[in-house]
């Protein structure tokens, strides 16, 4: 009866159990199925008092389209409790099996907490997609209209319900083996007893395996997981850049926020451009954020850059020095693949070997053009964009290796000079500096570590990364030690982030996407990963150049208000100082004055052309009789005047002019034509214009006259065709009119006087002064001029004595001038005595020549009868009537090619000149100079900074 009876009060609980039992038919014994549910689930037997209180717990709900309110699921209590019995072996037997419940009931709740903390792991572990919402499609935010969303969340499990119907298998394998030991190992009571003493050695043996294998596994699952992750996110990525691309061809009003961001890179690096050039020495005007790239030499700078860019854009070279100058690289979104220089519009397609070939080609043409004579290194910085969809937005500049000795071929000053240039870039407060430390060397040979922590002691905007780990891992013998530079343990410099990243096998033909899949691969397989000493979030250079964005980002939002305000005052301080000392003024820069000197110039080139044909020739008859003079009179008339007769006479000189014209006269008149092209040119160049004269232009056009007049050349045949004028013109003897024939003695008077004025300053020089200046202007002669004086008046004494002597001296005259010297107590020698004697005659002969010409101004008459029955002899006025005519017809030439070939080519050559200096921005800056332009130059700058820093906040602020 009482079997019957306790039977009869079984729960529907156990009754369910045996109608449902897994794998069994039949029907099992009452009383063992109810042994173990009257003592875990019987709430209902009247001796069970004890409860325990309600258990609450919940999961966090996580989804990308929909911020739906989270519900909580509160589980049905549970009492507990236990039957009391007098008996020992029964006391024992409940005991154990209490023991049995709580290990069951403990699984469970331990199942579900590791569900959910691996679900909130995974959930923290998933990136934030709030800000490619432009890429679903309107239709789908609009889709709540048409469904109804809250209907069928109602309908679907909860959260909290899934994570609690997930069963931690270990947990139950751990109870069931548990339960097998209680049922087939030894009586009851010794089952329990050992499984729940607490001292037992084989339970403590099996709880220590059993823990070494969890941990074992669950490092496992999730190094498995991570991978997972990174592949789902990889391949999310990919379809992602497809899409993207295909959203950016579509010229779509939908897609303004992607032209947004797009656009916002490309403003900002527009001001990094006009900052560079303001700003060359990155002092405190230039403080906005860039990505610094500093490493030693051929530690793999290069190869992270075109990682992050996606492209081998740099020029490579096996242990040389490729990096020459900064490359700023600005890389942005955008529909195609391509890359284009910021001075030049001609797109480099980085899907084509060949475009890429080229653009390497151009990057290290640039650096070697920036590379002044002598030097290794240059300051100058390239500017080069790089498009394409799935690209970080961000600026880097990409800085020389740091070397630590100088190598043959190497500037002296090489590496001061790279130190410099680093030093300059990073000294920036707000740049982020990318340190880049190759790991397969000894990290005691790193130079860029020190200098890293010289410009960042405390490590706030530095991001380090160990390339090479492949070898590193392979060639190290002790692997903690890449652990201790990736946690900065053994480096003294400080930083954000530590990155490892593996950067191909050195092949310098392998693509992106070999390197990619070969860096994935690594770290797959890699024991840094296996054994924690990486974290998956510190690989690959994907995780890397996302973290290097968010921190450009980050600081960008930081800094650029706090500039802009600082150029804001800069402005007011320029302009003010402006107003004080340039009222008058207009703000012109270098380029505007250059462009207002430029149309100067060509003004006064063009009044060059309207001289008059008169002014020509006159100037040009002028000078080339100064340049030809001498060379007439005493090379033509004075030996032709030496001879006896007047055949003698036309004879001399008609074999003198012949030789004069065929070897001289025509490349003096040349060259007399050219200087007096020059000499006008430079008088219009150089005169003032008054008050509209700017004395600023002095310079830049004394360049441009000298580079015009240094490129222009004379036509080759203009001497054969004046050397036959010429020899026409002196071939002319006749005379047509009196009036011509006065013009000719007026000609040879003012040659002859001109002539003997030079002569009496000759004597005088070599005599020293005349009693007049020795009396009135107290002068004395030298021991010299005494000497010279003395033979001058002995040799005057001689040609009174002869007025018609030879030109030469005889040597018995020499003699007895000698002679009559020494018995006057004065010493002199024959050379003294010869030169005296030439100025002594020459004025001598000038005079006798004068007085001729006087007589001549009446010969007119006896020149057109050929002096016959007439003692008056007039060749030599004849002679200086060829010449006279000589020099007006060569004028006249000269001037007639001027004014039509030469002046145009002159004024071609200016333009040429202007053209090519308007190109050349260092000859502006050394032309064009002073506190006057230099202020207009920085005040048009820091306009042009503000106005593109605000365009810039602005986007940025509605970005967000």
């Amino acid at each position: 009866m009482w079997r019957v009876r306790q039977a009869a009060v079984a729960c529907e609980v156990c009754q369910s159990l045996v109608k449902h039992s897994s794998g069994t038919k039949g029907s099992l014994p009452l009383q063992k199925l109810h042994l173990v549910s009257r003592s875990i689930y019987h709430t209902h037997h009247p001796t069970l008092k004890l409860q325990r209180p309600q258990l609450r717990m919940s999961l966090q709900q996580f989804s990308s389209l929909t911020s739906l309110p989270l519900r909580k699921l509160k589980l049905s209590p549970v009492k507990y409790g236990y039957q009391p019995h007098r008996n020992f072996w029964p006391a024992r037997l409940a005991a154990r099996l209490l023991k049995l419940r709580y290990l069951i009931l403990g699984s469970a709740v331990g199942g579900g907490y590791t569900a959910k903390k691996t679900f909130d792991q995974w959930k923290d572990m998933i990136p934030d997609l709030s800000d490619y919402k432009w890429i679903v499609p309107d239709i789908v935010w609009e889709i709540d209209e048409y469904i109804d969303l809250e209907k069928i969340r109602k309908a679907l499990p909860n959260s909290e319900d899934l994570a609690k119907l997930a069963p931690d298998f270990d947990k139950i394998a751990e109870s069931l083996s548990l339960l097998k030991d209680f049922f087939t190992t030894g009586s009851p009571g010794e089952t329990a007893f050992r499984a729940t003493d607490p001292g037992s050695e084989s339970d403590k043996r099996y709880r220590k395996v059993s823990d070494k294998e969890k941990i074992d596994q669950l490092q496992e699952e999730l190094l498995h997981t991570q991978l997972k992750y990174q592949r789902i996110l990889e391949r999310l990525e990919k379809e992602n850049k497809e899409l993207r691309k295909l959203v950016l061809q579509k010229d779509d009003k939908g897609i303004h926020h992607r032209k947004l961001k797009k656009s916002l890179i490309d403003m900002y690096s527009e001001v990094l451009d006009v900052l560079s050039d303001y700003d060359a020495s990155y002092n405190t005007q230039d403080h906005l954020p860039r990505v610094v790239v500093v490493g030693d030499q051929s530690a793999g700078k290069t190869s992270v850059l075109e990682m992050i860019a996606q492209a081998r854009i740099f020029p490579r070279g096996s242990g040389e020095m490729m990096t020459r100058s900064p490359v700023k690289v600005t890389l942005s979104e955008g529909p195609h693949h391509v890359a284009l220089f910021k001075d030049s519009s001609r797109e480099f397609d980085l899907t084509k070997e060949e475009d890429l070939a080229a653009l390497r080609h151009e990057i290290e043409l640039r650096m070697r053009k920036n590379v002044k004579e002598g030097c290794t290194v240059s300051p100058e910085t390239i500017s080069l964009n790089v498009k394409g969809p799935g690209l970080q937005r961000m600026v880097l500049v990409d800085l020389p290796g740091v070397i630590n000795t100088v190598t043959s071929g190497m500037a002296p000053d090489t590496k001061e000079t790279i130190f410099s240039i680093s030093k300059a870039y990073m000294q920036n407060p707000n740049a982020i500096i990318l340190c880049i430390q190759d790991g397969s060397v000894d990290a005691e040979r790193s130079i860029v570590t020190d200098l890293v922590s010289q410009m960042d002691p405390h490590g706030r905007r530095t991001i380090f990364v160990l390339t090479k780990v492949d070898l590193a891992e392979k060639n190290v013998t002790s692997p903690s030690r890449i652990q201790q530079i990736i946690e900065g343990k053994l480096f003294p410099m400080k930083a954000l982030g530590y990155f490892a990243v593996v950067t191909g096998k050195g092949n310098s033909s392998e693509s992106i996407e070999a390197i990619r899949d070969y860096e994935e691969e690594f770290f797959q397989n890699s024991k840094l990963l296996k054994t924690s000493m990486l974290k998956a979030h510190q690989v690959t250079t994907r995780n890397l150049s996302l973290a290097v964005s968010d921190c450009f980002w980050k600081m960008v939002r930081e800094s650029v208000e706090q500039q802009a305000d600082s150029f804001k005052a800069t402005r007011f301080n320029l302009e003010t100082e402006w107003k004080n000392n340039y009222p008058r003024l207009r703000e012109l820069d270098r380029n505007e004055l250059f462009e207002k000197a430029k149309n100067e110039i060509l003004d006064e080139v063009i009044s060059l052309s309207q001289v008059t044909p008169k002014h020509w020739e006159e100037i040009l008859q002028q000078s080339l009789w100064e340049r030809v003079s001498t060379h007439v009179i005493e090379n033509i008339y004075l030996p032709a005047a030496q001879t006896m007769n007047s055949g003698t006479f036309n004879t001399t000189v008609d074999i003198k002019l012949k030789q004069w014209t065929d070897k001289q006269l025509p490349n003096k008149a040349v060259e007399v034509a050219w200087e007096t092209l020059q000499e006008e040119f430079s008088r219009f160049m150089t005169e003032p214009k008054g008050k509209e004269h700017d004395d600023i232009f002095d310079k830049l056009k004394e360049a441009v006259k000298e580079e015009s007049i240094k490129r222009h050349k004379w036509n080759d045949f203009a001497e054969d065709s004046l050397r036959v004028i010429q020899h026409n013109a002196l071939e002319d003897r006749s005379i047509s009119d009196k009036q011509q024939w006065d013009a000719a003695i007026y000609f040879m008077e003012e040659a002859l006087q001109a002539r003997l004025k030079d002569t009496e300053n000759a004597i005088e020089n070599m005599v020293g002064p005349d009693w007049k200046k020795r009396w009135l202007y107290w002068k004395n002669r030298t021991q010299e001029q005494c000497v010279h004086n003395e033979t001058k008046n002995e040799l005057e004494k001689m040609l009174k004595c002869n007025e018609e002597h030879p030109a030469y001296l005889a040597s018995d005259e020499i003699t007895t001038v000698r002679k009559n010297l020494e018995s006057r107590g004065v010493e002199v020698d024959p050379s003294l005595i010869k030169d005296t004697w030439h100025q002594v005659y020459r004025r001598h002969f000038l005079k006798t020549a004068l007085n001729h010409c006087n007589l001549c101004r009446r010969g007119f008459y006896y020149y057109q009868r050929h002096f016959v029955d007439s003692e008056l002899e007039c060749n030599d006025v004849v002679l200086f009537w060829r010449i006279q005519r000589m020099l007006a017809i060569t004028a006249n030439t000269l001037r007639q090619q001027l004014t039509n070939t030469e002046v145009r080519r002159l004024e071609k050559n200016v333009k040429e000149v202007l053209e090519d200096f308007a190109e050349d921005s260092e000859k502006k800056v050394k032309l064009l100079t002073g506190k006057r332009v230099q202020l207009a130059e920085d005040l048009k700058k820091v306009r042009e900074i503000q106005e593109k820093l605000d365009a810039f906040i602005e986007a940025l602020h509605q970005e967000k």
